[in-house]
């Protein structure tokens, strides 16, 4: 092509083109020997993207969500109702926090480790930018502290309500849900026990039988979140002790914040409720009962030890002593005193063979003195428990013995020290070598090289990984003993007992999807897997508004009407 410089002036752009160089009618000409290469399309992936929504989309019901929980088995519990809702709404429950959209933080308040662990969470949530909701009884006790601004908060009793707090999250919203559940003025037990849950461990149903206690302690920081004494109907206890048995659990456990004081608010007791779930409960699988104070208990004593002696409950109480020493009690607000703890254990020991008896202690309450200390460990010399809790105290804020004048921050660690050297100077099982006991599997050791087992007297037995002895009652020889727990030899000549109840759910699978629940939430609720989200997530567009929407349109339905009624009267005035 010959080169134009600058000062040839060119009348046409054309007038750069040689006759060398070919013409747009040949170039048109070659077209048809080029042959196109073909792109593959990746169909499988294509349909993913179709079918999946954008990671960034704000769609309720397809985000995966991390639940963390601390504390008592009440609070394990909450945690478990949560996620099964959630996950029956279609969101994914992941173990893995990195991965997850949301994190639904389930705080403890009874000391102050575990709000650190809680607010340190919140923190990395917040620095991973992860959406967050609060539950538990962190927020509800304090919902005003400055690191929960602006935080969405579900409360102690609004748990059946996380999908509806779940979602605002999501849209960026941050709402509060902090109120109590009332029946024509009366306060109930929380939410309805037949919600849907996924049960950590599949064999072991969580039950709690009433929320809050009749006890004012003064160190106590739960009080201001579970409130005052509200308890559970004994059907509805009863229906769902039947219908975790359906779900293949072989072990429930019983839960409250004082088990003892249930039925003091809706006119029964204890024994009452206890000896109506014993009905229930299959040939194989057992009932745990959980922890109560010693003054709800003594009137009942005779019936309790009937029931502890019965062979489908565990031999086994939780009692908190606290301290041995009545005048650091009067402190507490216990009502009770040491002599009121012996009574209650040494009857239930004197009627119940074996039984085990677990106890709480707390070490450097406001005021005691060393004397007062020495008089808690002669008590553990004397009964040498084998379940103690150990607690050094944390002043909680709110409290009045956060007001008290403190023991030393180095004696209450020389205290703490001092008892668990008394607690690990005796070993509880030595004498039980050799006996055969039969025991129920129902989880797998921390270390991941045992099953754990439990014998009549809620004492952990350690056997070998056979699959086949999970969930069923195991004859074993006890060969091999230590401070915490046995180990136990399978007889090899005994049957593996199967408790009379149904095939356990899969680990994460939702339990208690009853009819109601359901048909409250359409056809999405029974879509769970990732396939299914798109569908799921479609559908819950014909389910009825929610209540946080509901309230909305009623207060915007309001407004609208009183608008219209000012707009009217100024039109009469001028007219």
């Amino acid at each position: 092509m010959p080169s134009a410089s600058c000062d040839t002036l060119l009348g046409d752009i054309e007038d750069i083109v040689s006759h060398e160089d070919s013409k747009p009618q040949d170039r048109h000409f070659v077209r048809k020997d080029v042959v196109p290469k073909v792109r593959r399309r990746n169909t499988q992936n294509l349909q993913e993207e179709e079918n999946s929504p954008p990671s960034d989309s704000t769609i309720p019901g397809i985000q995966k969500i991390w639940i963390r929980t601390w504390g008592c088995s009440h609070n394990n519990s909450d945690g478990e109702y949560m996620a099964g809702q959630l996950a029956a709404y279609g969101y994914k429950i992941t173990e893995n926090a990195s991965d997850a959209d949301l994190w639904l933080l389930n705080s403890c308040t009874v000391k102050n480790p575990a709000e650190d662990h809680f607010r340190n969470s919140i923190k990395k949530a917040q620095e991973e930018n992860k959406k967050i909701v609060l539950a538990g009884c962190v927020p509800q006790a304090q919902p005003r502290q400055d690191y929960l601004k602006g935080l969405s908060i579900i409360g102690v009793q609004q748990i059946d309500r996380v999908v509806e707090v779940v979602e605002e999250t999501i849209k960026g919203h941050s709402v509060r849900l902090l109120g109590q559940k009332k029946d024509n003025g009366r306060r109930l037990g929380g939410a309805r026990l037949d919600l849907p849950k996924i049960r950590k461990n599949p064999l072991i149903e969580i039950i709690s039988i009433n929320t809050g206690c009749l006890n004012a302690c003064t160190y106590c920081k739960t009080k201001h979140a579970r409130g005052n004494l509200a308890s559970y109907p004994i059907d509805e206890l009863v229906d769902r002790a039947k219908q975790s048995f359906q779900e293949g659990v072989c072990e429930i456990w019983l839960t409250s914040e004082d088990t003892g004081a249930y039925g003091r608010d809706i006119g029964t007791n204890l024994p009452t409720l206890l000896w109506k779930l014993v009905e229930v409960i299959p040939e194989g699988a057992m009932l745990r009962l959980g922890m109560t104070n010693p003054p709800y208990i003594l009137e009942h004593l005779e019936e309790m030890a009937k029931i502890l002696n019965h062979p489908r409950v565990y031999a086994f109480l939780h009692i908190p002593v606290q301290s041995a020493s009545d005048s650091v009690l009067m402190e507490m607000k216990r009502e009770y005193c040491v002599a009121d703890f012996k009574r209650v254990v040494d009857f239930l020991k004197e009627k119940v063979p074996g039984i085990t008896i677990a106890t709480d202690i707390i070490c450097g309450f406001p005021g005691e003195t060393d004397q007062d200390f020495q008089e808690t460990v002669k008590l553990v010399e004397e009964y040498k428990f084998p379940s103690l809790f150990i607690n050094q105290f944390y002043p909680r804020p709110g409290t009045p013995a956060a007001k008290m004048e403190q023991v030393p921050a180095q004696v209450k660690k020389q205290r703490t020290k001092d008892l668990s050297r008394v607690f690990h100077s005796y070993s509880p099982y030595n004498h039980k070598i050799g006996e055969r006991q039969q025991v129920l599997v129902t989880e797998e050791s921390f270390d991941s090289k045992f099953y754990v087992a439990h014998n009549q007297f809620y004492e952990q037995v350690l056997v070998p990984k056979n699959p086949a002895f999970m969930g069923k009652m195991v004859e074993v020889d006890i060969c091999e003993s230590g401070k915490h727990f046995m180990k136990g030899q399978p007889v090899s000549d005994a049957k593996v007992y199967t408790p009379s109840i149904s095939k356990p759910l899969a680990k994460g699978e939702v339990s208690g999807l009853t009819k109601d629940f359901r048909n409250g939430l359409g056809s999405s609720g029974s879509h769970t897997s990732a396939a299914s989200q798109c569908d799921s997530a479609s559908s819950r567009m014909v389910l009825p508004m929610p209540r946080l929407y509901q309230d909305c349109a009623l207060r915007m339905s309001v407004g609208l009407a009183l608008l219209a009624l000012l707009f009217a009267f100024f039109v009469k005035v001028y007219n």
